[in-house]
């Protein structure tokens, strides 16, 4: 259930930061991506990869690769400091690398487990490294959201807007 909700309200943070054109396309696209693989991943349990592969087993990685590559990519075209100077979006960005050295590790390990043929669930730590990929990415999230919420980031086009506007009201 709560990761059903953390799914929603990542899909209304992107909507946020879509309507405030800070997304962009293929940002907006991405958040979405993230919101659709927690939705998988709540749907279809965890397997035990001890017992062998199973149907939802699978459905549930594949749905966890999209959504663990999806926001730190979000994060990184959302956020670009060339782009957006100010602090929410240099701390969102260096979220969005932190999440994906998470995941860039975790890929890592499994292919040194496949060299060596070892289980891959047992060459790291899966609880450690899931739960720090987890608080990093959530930490992303909340980020994403302030930035969305502040009056300031209401994006180029509302701000060129109230440009206008006020020097025609002077």
């Amino acid at each position: 259930m709560a990761v059903g909700l953390l799914a929603a309200g990542s899909a209304a943070i992107g909507l946020s930061l879509a309507r405030r054109r800070l997304a962009g396309v293929v940002g907006t696209l991405a958040l979405m991506a993230w919101s659709a693989g927690l939705f998988v991943v709540a749907v279809f349990p965890k397997h035990d990869w001890s017992v062998g592969p199973s149907l939802s087993g699978s459905v549930h990685r594949v749905g966890s690769i999209v959504a663990f590559l999806a926001l730190p990519l979000a994060a990184l075209v959302i956020a670009r400091p060339w782009r957006h100077p100010a602090r929410p979006a240099r701390v969102t960005f260096a979220l969005g690398v932190g999440s994906l050295l998470w995941v860039a590790g975790i890929a890592s390990m499994i292919v040194f487990a496949q060299q060596n043929g070892l289980a891959w669930w047992r060459v790291m730590p899966l609880g450690l490294v899931e739960r720090g990929l987890a608080v990093t990415e959530v930490a992303t999230l909340i980020a994403l959201g302030v930035w969305a919420a502040l009056p300031s980031s209401a994006g180029p086009v509302a701000q060129a807007g109230r440009s206008i506007a006020m020097r025609s009201s002077t």
